[in-house]
């Protein structure tokens, strides 16, 4: 079976990496970075403009509706670029619960708006560090309909600073729901939540009875919109691993000690070339993942699960290895291999970290074991 990109899909993907490595230099990466400025507001408007935000989501709710894959190229080449836009939280996030869950009306009013990117999206999910227990939530939803009150925290929420709606995973009388919630409720208040990387802030979210719109009843329901998502966040992760490995092995090339390419030492090339067997392996992992989230594939969950945790390993190894064979210089904050690092640490846990896949793949593997026994 050819997993594989098509020919269409390769186009997509060069025109999408040569306006990035125009657009989203590390330059801009760093203006967010060391501002106050929740993202690059002239990039975002420009994706916006160009309608990637929108492949995914159906014509009828003012997207491309081209599928899954072409967006998985482009969170690759997002990745690759370090893009310091709301795109993951907006799309893979707030539109994928829109388009699992929510009513027509629902999806006329937010998704051609976060499909231009006149909108901005969010999951409030965790209430702290750690892996969110959603047994433990202490945000509650109550009322019903149009009456229905948050009350509570969430932090760290990805991209809370700008969000315009965020999906809020709470604990309501009839137990764990899903909820819209509208941000500019004078019941919501916002702060900056210190992270790893400042180019894609964090938020710390405070409900005072504000406003919701209960989207899914369940634990069942936010089990599949984080698996869906972790496939587009995995091949974020992918294009950032590539982009810190292609970094490493750059100046590995073109760096001389005692007469020769550093690179050309056992030390350098053979840790190189693991970098380069392990994020093969990631990628394998990648587009099988896709095919699944392509086609509604029943071992979907399986398949986010081992994308995660191999693609996961993979970047932070790569970002890792990348500073240490730049030696001396690769430990100032000049070399932008940091980017990497900090963006690798970021990806690799804002829904979930190793730890919380790893039990995914147990319990998947467990059932189907049990199944065939």
């Amino acid at each position: 079976m050819n997993f594989d990109f098509s020919e269409e899909q390769d186009m997509l993907r060069g025109e999408v990496r040569r306006f990035l490595a125009d657009k989203s230099t590390s330059a801009v990466v760093r203006g967010v970075l060391e501002s106050e400025q929740p993202h690059d507001a002239a990039l975002w408007q420009a994706i916006g403009a160009l309608g990637w935000a929108g492949v995914a989501i159906p014509e009828e709710f003012g997207g491309l509706g081209l599928g899954y894959l072409e967006l998985c190229v482009i969170a690759e080449e997002l990745g690759r670029a370090l893009a310091p836009v709301p795109f993951a939280s907006s799309i893979y996030l707030a539109a994928e619960a829109l388009l699992q869950f929510g009513s027509d009306d629902q999806k006329r009013a937010w998704l051609p708006k976060l499909a231009a990117g006149e909108a901005i999206g969010a999951l409030a999910l965790a209430e702290g560090t750690g892996s969110p227990s959603w047994s433990r939530l202490q945000v509650a939803a109550s009322g019903s309909g149009d009456a229905c009150r948050i009350n509570g925290t969430k932090w760290p929420v990805l991209d809370g600073l700008a969000a315009d709606i965020a999906i809020v995973a709470a604990n309501g009388a009839d137990g764990f729901g899903l909820y819209l919630v509208e941000l500019d409720h004078p019941g919501v208040a916002r702060v900056v939540e210190p992270g790893i990387d400042d180019s894609r802030k964090l938020a710390r979210l405070t409900f005072t009875d504000a406003i919701a719109h209960k989207l899914a009843s369940g634990e069942a329901a936010l089990q599949t919109l984080l698996n869906r998502a972790a496939i587009l966040f995995s091949f974020e992760q992918l294009g950032g691993a590539d982009a810190a490995l292609a970094m490493g092995v750059a100046y590995a090339k073109e760096r001389f000690a005692f007469g020769r390419a550093i690179g050309s030492f056992q030390a350098i090339k053979h840790k190189l070339a693991d970098l380069f067997s392990e994020l093969e392996l990631a990628r394998s992992n990648c587009y099988y993942a896709a095919w699944a989230l392509s086609t509604d594939e029943a071992s979907l969950d399986e398949a986010a699960a081992v994308a995660m945790i191999g693609v996961t390993r993979a970047y932070f190894n790569c970002a890792k290895e990348n500073i240490q064979v730049h030696g001396g210089m690769g430990f100032t904050w000049d070399l932008d291999g940091h980017l990497h690092y900090r963006r690798s640490r970021l990806l690799g846990g804002i829904i979930g970290g190793q730890a919380r896949w790893r039990e995914q793949l147990i319990r998947v593997l467990e059932r189907s074991n049990s199944v065939a026994a």
